[in-house]
């Protein structure tokens, strides 16, 4: 339970990578941390590309970094989405300047790329966005998970074992 003190949230939206969310977010929690589901409403079920919900616990704009130690971004399609809040990209530069985790996955990296936090990292992705992700200032790999101060990133479901542990290593590290 090395990860007890810790909580997390996890940006969901519509048409999620299943995978991708719940992955993550039950490694994390046999950890011992809280994570929490954060969408466009709170207390809204959102259904992922295959059919498994996730219903959240509170709504974009009631988060605040500084009450969490670490943030995921799932895949599929919901990263389209989730960076066309300015809450949400509010909150992962907040979370870049105070050097907490970030994790992205797959198509993920979008939500980084509108943030304008890649510039100079060296990260992975899906690499259907690949050309998004150097254009955006990264250097991009194509690694299982990548791991760049506090940003970890990875490229799809397969890598989700190597990358789950990366996000959990470099959370308890503080």
């Amino acid at each position: 339970m090395r990860l007890k003190n810790k909580s997390v949230i996890c940006l969901v939206d519509s048409e999620f990578e299943d995978l991708e969310l719940w992955y993550p977010v039950i490694r994390l929690r046999e950890e011992g941390a809280a994570v929490h589901l954060a969408g466009p409403e709170a207390n809204k079920e959102y259904i992922g590309k295959y059919g498994v919900p996730a219903k959240t616990d509170l709504s974009y704009e009631q988060l605040s970094a500084e009450d969490y130690d670490g943030i995921l971004v799932p895949g599929g399609w919901a990263p389209d989405k989730i960076r066309r809040y300015n809450h949400v990209l509010e909150l992962i530069r907040q979370m870049d300047q105070q050097q907490k985790p970030i994790g992205q996955i797959c198509h993920a990296g979008w939500v980084l790329i509108s943030a304008g936090i890649l510039q100079g990292r060296k990260v992975t992705s899906t690499p259907g966005i690949r050309d998004d992700m150097t254009n955006a200032g990264a250097i991009w790999v194509d690694e299982a998970v990548v791991v760049d101060g506090h940003v970890v990133s990875s490229r799809r479901p397969p890598d989700l074992a190597p990358y789950a542990k990366a996000f959990c290593d470099r959370l308890a590290q503080g």
